[in-house]
């Protein structure tokens, strides 16, 4: 009876999930973060499974039914479609981040412009950015989907939540895919506000004490989104 009880628990959490992805991957598709069958999304299971999105679905069209699940050597384990073709960047996160237990990526047009030409979103132009996201690296161009394009990330991963990725796009990770996703809205946000800077032409960097505050501040945060 017990064992039929934490299946069935199992099992309801499993779809809560696979709701999970569908709803924000919708938000992707409506903000125009991703256009024809662009971008993915996958969620933690247990230690050894996550559920990811499939290959070649627009994330505004997808099912419950359409989610695949992988282990965490990139297995097929249920699933009637494909895994997105870049499972491998996923499960590199997964592994080298056991914090995570979600992970978006997407290609917001303002962030992937800036990756586009070989720029971070480093400078600490604005607080709520500096305790949000810290600071946005830029991973070197790697070919999506090969095991390049997860070595290019893995520099940056155990300090940094979302990462630029060469003339690609952007990938953000959480504790929550509801987290992951706001990071994504976060980056392309913060974007926005980097390049009206650059056009305005009058950047007025936080000096270092105030960076340290909103380090101290950021650090918080952190520790509230973990309880």
């Amino acid at each position: 009876m017990s064992n039929s009880i934490e299946k069935k628990a199992h099992n309801a959490d499993k779809m809560r999930l696979f709701r999970e992805l569908v709803k924000f991957g919708k938000r992707l598709y409506d903000q125009g973060f991703v256009a024809a069958t662009d971008g993915n999304l996958s969620v933690r299971l247990d230690k050894w499974t996550i559920a990811i999105t499939p290959t070649g679905f627009s994330k505004g069209d997808m099912k419950p039914a359409d989610m695949v699940v992988v282990d965490l050597c990139g297995t097929k384990i249920s699933g009637n479609h494909n895994p997105s073709s870049e499972l491998e960047m996923h499960l590199t996160i997964y592994r080298m981040r056991p914090d995570v237990a979600a992970v978006v990526h997407a290609h917001p047009c303002t962030a992937t412009a800036f990756a586009s030409t070989g720029r971070a979103l480093d400078e600490p132009l604005c607080s709520e950015a500096v305790i949000t996201l810290g600071s946005v690296p830029l991973a070197p161009y790697a070919t999506p989907g090969t095991e390049q394009l997860s070595r290019s990330l893995e520099p940056f991963l155990e300090h940094h939540d979302a990462i630029l990725m060469a003339n690609h796009g952007v990938v953000t990770y959480a504790k929550e895919l509801s987290r992951a996703y706001m990071k994504m809205e976060a980056v392309e946000h913060y974007a926005r506000i980097v390049l009206a800077v650059r056009q305005l032409g009058a950047a007025n960097v936080l000096t270092l004490d105030d960076r340290k505050k909103l380090i101290e501040m950021r650090s918080k945060y952190l520790a509230n989104c973990s309880a």
